[in-house]
């Protein structure tokens, strides 16, 4: 086998507040490298974006989680830190009790995700933004 690391940025642009689904340009880049066997390290370059992997089958239950996230850290709470309006320091909490950074195995060439697993930037503001994803690839390909 041939040890390798291969990294690769992505830009991802979002609509405003939700959840997008980025699982099939992360495996895109997991062809481009050959690997077959080892992790894939994701890394969101934002403070108020995030990462999570969630179920990808039920809309609904994305649904849920923007309407959880709403009640947890509202818009226009009183924050201190508004420069960018009333969404931004809600955006800050909503990134710090979610996550930046996901670490996926790979297995046979493949991201070994649930069956309804998916992976997800998480904007958390409300206008559109450009959020820029780091994808580093760690692991051997071809045979022994």
């Amino acid at each position: 086998m041939r040890e390798s690391v291969h990294q690769k940025t992505l830009d991802i642009r979002t609509r405003g507040r939700g959840l997008y689904d980025v699982t099939s340009a992360v495996a895109a880049v997991l062809d481009d490298a050959g690997i077959t066997i080892g992790l894939c390290s994701l890394f969101l370059q934002h403070t108020s974006a995030s990462l999570v992997v969630q179920e990808n089958a039920d809309p609904a239950v994305l649904r849920d989680l923007d309407r959880w996230m709403a009640r947890v850290a509202p818009d226009g709470a009183g924050y201190e830190h508004d420069a960018e309006g009333p969404d931004d320091m809600p955006a800050h909490i909503r990134a710090a009790i979610t996550s930046t950074s996901l670490t996926i195995p790979v297995t046979a060439g493949k991201l070994a995700l649930g069956t309804w697993q998916a992976i997800y930037v998480w904007e958390h503001r409300t206008s559109p933004h450009t959020r820029r994803l780091v994808i580093t690839l760690l692991g051997a390909s071809g045979g022994p």
